[in-house]
């Protein structure tokens, strides 16, 4: 026997938005694990260097695969990410940047600064 009650029902994720300050907040914590798992790979890399020639040379001909040179880039975008927000972290354990229109526009600066550094980080190569 089911219960019938005029209350409304809560939203699913499907209808429900979430708002900036969310999104970036959970994209913190994926790259977070993202840059764990390239520290794996820097790990594997660094052995592969020490084993001698022949495993350095098969190390180099998979680090010039397009497809790791796109993996490598979104390693120095979720660092550069990670740090921007990082540093909104530190503000706001001092207590500054609490204002809902302020989280918004930090949140703006926070994306436009990663993207700005791993361009410019890009281009200095």
């Amino acid at each position: 026997m089911a219960l019938k009650t005029n209350r409304p029902t809560s939203p699913h994720l499907q209808v429900y938005q979430l708002p900036l300050t969310g999104l970036i907040s959970i994209s913190h914590r994926l790259t977070g694990m993202f840059l764990s798992f390239g520290l794996i790979l820097f790990v594997v890399t660094v052995s592969a260097v020490s084993m001698g020639l022949e495993s350095y040379t098969s190390m180099q001909n998979v680090l010039q695969c397009w497809l790791v040179k796109c993996v490598y880039w979104g390693f120095i975008f979720a660092l550069f990410f990670h740090l921007c927000h990082g540093i909104r972290h530190l503000f706001w354990d001092i207590g500054i940047g609490f204002q809902q229109e302020t989280l918004h526009k930090i949140a703006i600066i926070e994306i436009a600064v990663s993207f700005v550094l791993t361009v410019t980080t890009f281009l200095s190569l």
